[in-house]
């Protein structure tokens, strides 16, 4: 619900998108947007877990949940043994807490019985995890293997298509076209531009348009400036 109420937001698209400078969007978020992951993490399974946790909650409060969870469970043995009514426990001030410590107790064990323990590197094998679909597959395999994949949440949804880089309904339509049109130069880190720049700048409502840095490239065009 989300992806489509962010859509009917921002549905004002240019009407000819291939027309669109996406080198030139990039180079200039490249050269305004630091691309440093807001979730906290030191290891692979540090990080899937963040992600797995980050679903419908702000970063922020994934981190102070992570703080404390990890002076105490490193390793997926660890997640095991605290258990899943002390893990609930652990992750009771995010959202959907019950059903996200259900699944990392689940893809903790996952892990120890088929990949040694080991967070798997291909999306397919991550998204038979339990709590993994495609977006916390795309942002563990870019951001702790490295691949030039694009994790499409709400705000790369929204950005994208109300500058006008997409025109899809679904996270995995825009995920096709990002890919399709991002520059290979910043494949690895278009996740983290689009995500800061809508954060920041790009927001659902009240975009602030007249300090974007792409504004000459954005293709919507009810821009909020000033009179």
């Amino acid at each position: 619900m989300l992806f489509i109420n962010d859509l009917n937001r921002s549905r004002n698209l240019a009407k000819s998108p291939k027309k669109l400078n996406s080198t030139r969007i990039f180079d200039l978020l490249a050269a305004h947007i630091e691309p440093v992951p807001a979730l906290n993490y030191e290891s692979n399974l540090d990080l899937l877990i963040a992600v797995v946790l980050s679903a419908q909650t702000t970063d922020v409060a994934v981190n102070k949940v992570t703080a404390e969870l990890w002076q105490h469970c490193r390793l997926p043995e660890d997640y095991l043994r605290l258990g899943e009514a002390k893990l609930q426990e652990a992750c009771r001030s995010i959202g959907l807490f019950r059903n996200k410590a259900r699944a990392i107790i689940g893809l903790c064990r996952m892990l120890l019985e088929e990949f040694d323990g080991q967070v798997p590197s291909s999306r397919e094998e991550l998204m038979r995890l339990p709590g993994v679909g495609r977006k916390t597959a795309n942002v563990v395999l870019n951001v702790a293997f490295g691949l030039p994949v694009i994790a499409v949440d709400t705000h790369v949804f929204r950005v994208s298509n109300r500058v006008g880089l997409a025109n899809g309904e679904t996270p995995e339509q825009v995920e096709e076209q990002l890919m399709a049109i991002v520059p290979e130069k910043h494949l690895q880190h278009a996740h983290h531009y689009l995500v800061l720049h809508g954060r920041h700048c790009c927001t659902a409502r009240g975009p602030k348009c007249a300090q974007c840095v792409i504004r000459k490239e954005c293709r919507h065009e009810d821009k909020n400036l000033p009179a």
